[in-house]
């Protein structure tokens, strides 16, 4: 009956239209009328509570460290370099997406950010040099999801609050994988492109390719400042996130001179509506986690997947399987906040390493973001590039399938994940 009453008023109320945030009240008030222990007061101190946490202040500084990435010419100095080392093959711009993304991914850790950037200045340059624009959005939307995946990761940070774990593992244990998936883009758009008659540029010459890295130096050196001093214990993932949001601040401002004084006030502005929405949601899906709890629901999912507990890469691919519905119609910061207090009793009563779910469900959450009918990327890709929605959909099928491939095989093959994980993590 409980789990009725949290499906039922959950659903219920996004069917009608409630924004998620509210939604996620309303099911943690049903909860606790069905528990008899309504009280406002309770209610209001774990909305605050949820949002009083330490480890989820790097989320707002990811976020203004995207912005900054953006408007103050970071991201285009990465997307330069690809082209000077890549650009020059056939199919060479689509390469080159999937190299920018995967190094804009370790610095700011958002897609919806990577994606808007990737779109703007690639997407044109495709369809001029004769590639189907549709074909080009698709491969665009699934590259930027490869940023929660990459670290720095919202989405990690997001998932280690409300998993109480490791953030810096969960970085630590996304860089394999995520360039795993880099790779099956790489070979779908090698597949998809290896008949077209496009002749690409010519090849960079040395100099040139020296010159783009120099340009692209201090933006290069900030991946690098992160994980030498995740993986060093020089400072926490939330620190690393402070030290993103001001190093990128110091490049755009004094060294690149492409941030304005006069914009910083607007970026920030940006910055704090994309938090101001995000650590609403974190915190009222944790009163509904807190509910749960309380309400001992986990062990009452346990107890429905007793049979697959047993076989442990039989329930990672049932819950894989469950992900990748709900993701079809929510977005990845509420299915994680949501699905992770429920999941985790049941990932450690099997046995599962925490950290490889972890990557999983992160992987699996990300792809969800190109998911139709709701996709977060496909919406940005379309708005951005002016790319009708169902075009979009259309050249994202081929991509998103090569990345579910690759997810079901780290399911298959768990070393995938855990033995790069502990080959970095010492």
């Amino acid at each position: 009956m409980t789990i009725a009453v949290f499906l039922v008023s959950l659903l219920g109320a996004m069917a009608i239209g409630i924004p998620i945030a509210f939604a996620l009240l309303l099911c943690g008030v049903a909860l606790m009328w069905h528990l008899d222990m309504f009280d406002a007061q309770i209610l209001a101190q774990n909305v605050i509570n949820g949002a009083d946490s330490f480890p989820l202040l790097a989320v707002p500084f990811f976020m203004l460290a995207g912005e900054v990435m953006n408007t103050g010419g970071l991201s285009k100095r990465i997307v330069d370099l690809a082209l000077t080392l890549v650009g020059h093959v056939r199919g060479g711009l689509g390469y080159v997406a999937i190299v920018a993304a995967c190094v804009l991914s370790a610095l700011s850790g958002s897609a919806v950010a990577d994606a808007a950037a990737l779109s703007a200045l690639l997407i044109p340059m495709m369809v001029a040099a004769g590639h189907d624009k549709a074909r080009s959005g698709g491969l665009i939307a699934a590259a930027g999801v490869i940023g929660p995946i990459i670290p720095p990761s919202i989405g990690f940070v997001i998932f280690g609050v409300a998993a109480n774990l490791s953030i810096s593992k969960l970085f630590l244990a996304g860089i394999f994988p995520g360039i795993m998936v880099g790779a099956a883009l790489w070979v779908t758009w090698w597949w998809l492109v290896r008949k077209e008659q496009i002749v690409p540029p010519r090849r960079s010459t040395r100099g040139e390719v020296f010159t783009a890295l120099r340009k692209a130096g201090w933006a290069l050196m900030l991946p690098l400042i992160i994980l030498v001093g995740l993986r060093f214990g020089v400072f926490t993932p939330t620190e690393a996130a402070v030290v993103a949001a001001v190093y990128s601040l110091f490049v755009a401002v004094v060294v690149y001179r492409e941030l304005k004084p006069s914009q910083i006030y607007g970026v920030f502005v940006t910055a704090s509506r994309t938090t101001g929405v995000v650590m609403f949601l974190v915190a009222a899906a944790l009163v509904s986690a807190w509910l749960i709890t309380v309400a001992d629901l986990p062990s009452k999912v346990v107890s429905l997947l007793q049979p697959f507990i047993g076989n442990p890469m039989l329930l990672m691919a049932m819950i894989m399987l469950l992900v990748i519905v709900v993701g079809t119609a929510m977005d990845m910061t509420p299915t994680i906040l949501i699905l992770t207090p429920v999941l985790m009793p049941v990932v450690k009563a099997a046995g599962i390493d925490p950290i490889y779910f972890g990557v999983l469900f992160i992987i699996n959450n990300s792809i969800g973001l190109v998911t139709p009918p709701v996709g977060t990327v496909l919406n940005v890709v379309a708005g951005v590039a002016r790319i009708r929605m169902d075009d979009v959909i259309r050249g994202v099928w081929p991509f998103m399938l090569a990345e579910f491939a690759v997810m079901f095989l780290m399911v298959l093959f768990p070393a995938l994940v855990t033995w790069p994980a502990r080959l970095l993590g010492g």
